[in-house]
């Protein structure tokens, strides 16, 4: 379950992972071990996540929307 609070942006993997320093941070933060895939399915999107200063890359099949009525409804963001 992740804090509101510290959910720094939600995007679309698909239309952000075109742009070459989008690809490029996703790629250091595999290589960091930032990255935390939630699910079996496809991602459809990612968190990003900063709580004490440490910065985490969450990978949901949820999409955009979805996530943005459950922040929007105060609903808790839990099997991102």
């Amino acid at each position: 379950m992740l804090k509101t609070k510290y959910i720094v942006g939600i995007f679309d993997i698909e239309n952000t992972s075109e742009c070459r320093i989008t690809r490029e941070f996703l790629s250091r933060s595999e290589k960091k071990g930032s990255i935390i895939t939630v699910g079996y399915e496809l991602p459809k999107s990612y968190i990003i996540y900063n709580e004490k200063g440490r910065t985490k890359i969450y990978l949901t099949q949820f999409s955009v929307a979805t996530l943005q009525k459950r922040l929007q409804n105060g609903e808790r963001v839990e099997n991102v």
